[in-house]
């Protein structure tokens, strides 16, 4: 008896966390200075992508959520029913970062559209400020788990 109790009370736990657990992983921005880990949440197909971090009231510090897409093009994002500020990184095949946007919630329609200067075939999403808190910028590299990539 003691045993199924355990068994619930685990699936009970497992339930009550942020969603960084099975598609979690570790990403590393390298600022020259220092490698700054980054917990991702991956949002590799249509659905997850268009869903994105809409809801969510917040984020831990060092949280976020990584798009990864099909092909390297300018990559757009919106905000809507987005209920805290982010940073909109985007990054590049070679995994260079080659744009950053400070995006804030949508309070209205239509929502401000943030499209990256150049093409990106992934974007990573953190916490408002994040990026100059930590020092990060455009041209700083993104290390990547292997199962991330395509």
């Amino acid at each position: 008896m003691k045993g199924i109790f355990a068994v619930f009370l685990l699936i009970f736990l497992i339930g009550c966390t942020k969603g960084f657990s099975q598609n979690s992983n570790e990403i590393y921005i390298d600022n020259g200075k220092n490698l700054i880990k980054i917990n991702a949440e991956i949002a590799d197909d249509n659905n997850e992508r268009a869903n994105g971090l809409m809801f969510r009231e917040g984020l831990d510090e060092n949280d976020g959520m990584l798009f990864v897409f099909d092909e390297e093009k300018a990559q757009t994002f919106w905000m809507k029913n987005t209920l805290m500020p982010l940073d909109i990184i985007f990054i590049n095949e070679e995994l260079e970062i080659v744009d950053i946007k400070y995006a804030v919630p949508c309070l209205q329609d239509p929502c401000p559209l943030y499209k990256s200067s150049r093409p990106a075939t992934y974007v990573l999403e953190v916490g408002g400020n994040f990026t100059a808190k930590k020092g990060i910028d455009i041209g700083d590299k993104i290390l990547l788990n292997e199962k991330v990539l395509k």
